[in-house]
C-alpha cells in the first residue's frame, strides 16, 4: 500500500525530523509494537512517526546501503504485525508499505497519530502481561512516567484542530485532482495508484479522512489542502497582500489568495517576488565585482509567510495579512508558537519546541519543501537579513499567543541618493513613499537623464495599458515630467523628486 510520502526522502530524513523515524535492523516484535504505541499516542504532537523494519541505523542516521529482509519474510512479518496490533489498547493499525532501495527490501510501518489515544499495550507478548502507555523522548521509545500518563488523559480530550474529522464535509468535498498534484509535486509513488483505486480507499491512505465505510467524513487537514474552496469550511482561510502607495493608507492595492493553503502560499510569493522584491547594484570604486542586495531578501519572505501558514490557527475567522509599506513589510496571522515558547527563544540561533499547533499541516509543507518544521523558521529569517545587509527581524506576539507579526524592514539603495548629491533629502523621501513599481523608474532617472513609454514598459515587464498609468500617475505626482510629443515624448525627473 503506497504511503503518500517520497520514501528516499523519509529514509534520508529531509522532510521528517529523526526524532519521527526509527530504524530496525531486523524484526523485533516486542520493541516493533512499544514504538508503534509511543507514535501512535504522539504526546508531543508531532504528527507520529514512521518505523523502518529492514534498515540499521546509526547516531539516528539510517545505514545505507541496507541489509534489508529476506523477501520470503515480508508477508510473514506483515501479517504477525497485523496479529500484534490486536493487542493494542483502543485498537490501532498503522499503514505498512513493503519497499526496496538498492536491490534489498525494507517495511516502512507509518503511525499516524491516533484518533482515539491514549493507547496501552502490552509489556511483554504474553497475553497475561499487563498494559502500559508508550511515548517517545526525543529519538526513543519508553514506558510512560506519571506526568506523562496524564499528559495523555489530557490530550484525549483535545484532538489538534487540523487533525479532527469534520462533520460539515463529506469526501467529495475533497478534489481528486488536486491530490493527484500533491502527490506528483512531492514523487510519490501513490500518484501512479491513485486513480486506480477507489477514492476511499485513496483518503484513508492519506490519513485525510476517517470513519467507519457508511459515515466516512474529511479530516480538517485534508480539507485545507485538497478542498477546491476550502474558505467554504473555514471562512477567511485566504492571504491578503497589502501594497501601499502612501503613508496614509489612502493609496494602495490589495492582492486576496485563496483555494488550498500551500497554493495560497506559493501564488502570494510569487506575487510578492514580482511587484515587491527588487534587487540592487552598489559600484564600488576600485573594485571590479558590485555589491548586490534586495530590499526585502526573498528567503526571508518565504520563511516568513510559510511560519504564518503553519502556525495560524484555522479556528480563527481572520485571514493571514501581509502589508508592504515604504519602509517595511508586515506579515501577520492569528495564533503562534505553542508554550513554553517565550518572546525571548525568538532572539535565539535554534529555537527548541515540543509541540506544534498544526502537526499534519506541517507534515504536508513539509513534503513540499515549504517549511522545515524543525525550529529553524525564526533563526533563518534572521540569518537571510543579515546576509543581506538589512535590519534585524522584528516578531512580536502576546502572552495569550493570539497573534504573531513578523517585521521586516526594507533596505534602501543607497547608490540612487549618492548620484543625486545636491537633492539628497528630498529624494530620499519621496522614494521611501512610492510604490515599488514608482522606485524602479525613479532609480532609473536617478541615473539616466531620461525614460520613454516603451523602456518602461520592457524595464518593469508590465502591460502598455499598465505602463500609460503608471507614467501619467507619477507625472499627476510631480515625480516626473513629461517632455516632447508624439514619438519624441519621454519623461525626466519631475519637481516634487527634485524638492529639497
Amino acid at each position: 500500500m503506497p504511503l503518500p510520502i517520497n520514501i528516499n526522502q523519509l529514509i534520508n530524513g529531509s522532510t521528517v525530523e529523526w526524532e519521527r523515524i526509527e530504524f530496525k535492523e531486523g524484526w523485533n516484535p516486542e520493541i516493533i509494537l512499544h514504538t508503534i504505541c509511543a507514535f501512535a499516542n504522539d504526546v508531543n504532537n508531532w504528527g507520529g512517526g514512521y518505523l523502518i523494519i529492514g534498515i540499521a541505523e546509526k547516531d539516528g542516521r539510517a545505514i545505507l546501503p541496507p541489509k534489508g529482509l529476506d523477501i520470503n519474510e515480508l508477508d510473514k512479518i506483515q501479517q504477525e504485525l497485523h496479529q500484534l496490533c490486536h493487542k493494542i489498547t483502543p485498537t490501532y493499525f498503522p499503514v505498512v508499505e513493503p519497499c526496496t532501495i538498492e536491490g534489498r527490501h525494507f517495511l516502512v510501518v507509518w503511525c499516524a497519530g491516533g484518533e482515539a489515544r491514549p493507547y496501552k499495550v502490552n509489556k511483554t507478548l504474553s497475553n497475561n502481561s499487563d498494559k502500559a502507555y508508550y511515548v517517545r523522548r526525543m529519538s526513543s521509545t519508553a514506558k510512560a512516567n506519571e506526568q506523562e500518563e496524564q499528559q495523555l488523559l489530557q490530550l484525549t480530550a483535545k484532538i489538534p484542530f487540523d487533525d479532527r474529522v469534520n462533520h460539515h464535509a463529506s469526501i467529495s468535498d475533497l478534489s481528486l485532482a488536486q491530490i493527484r498534484i500533491f502527490l506528483q509535486d512531492v514523487k510519490s509513488d501513490l500518484f501512479e495508484s491513485a486513480t486506480k483505486i477507489p477514492f476511499e480507499d485513496l483518503v484513508r491512505m492519506m490519513q485525510i479522512a476517517r470513519g467507519a465505510s457508511e459515515y466516512l467524513l474529511p479530516v480538517n487537514v485534508g480539507l485545507l489542502f485538497f478542498s477546491e474552496t476550502p474558505e467554504k469550511f473555514f471562512p477567511y482561510t485566504q492571504i491578503e497582500v497589502t501594497i501601499y502607495h502612501d503613508d496614509i493608507g489612502d493609496s494602495f492595492s490589495e492582492k486576496v489568495f485563496k483555494g488550498p493553503i500551500h497554493q495560497q502560499l506559493r501564488a502570494a510569493l510569487s506575487h510578492i517576488k514580482t511587484l515587491v522584491i527588487e534587487e540592487n547594484v552598489q559600484k564600488v570604486e576600485g573594485q571590479a565585482e558590485a555589491i548586490r542586495y534586495y530590499n526585502y531578501p526573498f528567503q526571508a519572505v518565504e520563511e516568513a509567510l510559510a511560519n504564518a501558514v503553519y502556525h495560524k490557527s484555522y479556528e480563527e475567522r481572520e485571514p493571514i495579512k501581509v502589508n508592504i509599506l515604504a519602509d517595511k513589510m508586515e506579515i501577520i496571522s492569528h495564533g503562534g508558537a505553542m508554550p513554553p515558547i517565550t518572546k525571548e527563544d525568538f532572539k535565539k540561533d535554534r529555537i527548541i519546541t515540543m509541540k506544534y499547533l498544526n502537526r499534519r499541516i506541517g507534515d504536508f509543507l513539509k513534503e513540499l519543501h515549504l517549511t522545515e518544521g524543525k525550529g529553524t523558521g525564526i533563526p533563518k529569517i534572521r540569518r537571510a537579513m543579515r546576509n543581506n545587509g538589512s535590519d534585524e527581524p522584528i516578531f512580536e506576539t502576546d502572552d495569550a499567543r493570539s497573534y504573531f507579526v513578523t517585521i521586516l524592514k526594507a533596505r534602501i539603495d543607497e547608490t540612487v541618493f549618492a548620484e543625486k548629491p545636491s537633492d539628497t533629502v528630498g529624494y530620499r523621501r519621496i522614494y521611501e513613499n512610492s510604490n515599488p513599481q514608482e522606485k524602479q523608474v525613479l532609480e532609473y532617472l536617478a541615473k539616466n537623464s531620461s525614460i520613454t513609454s516603451q523602456l518602461t514598459q520592457k524595464l518593469l515587464d508590465i502591460k502598455e495599458s499598465r505602463t500609460r498609468e503608471l507614467l501619467k500617475q507619477m507625472t499627476d505626482k510631480g515625480l516626473i515630467t513629461k517632455q516632447g510629443s508624439a514619438r519624441a515624448t519621454h519623461y525626466i525627473l519631475g519637481e516634487m523628486a527634485n524638492d529639497k
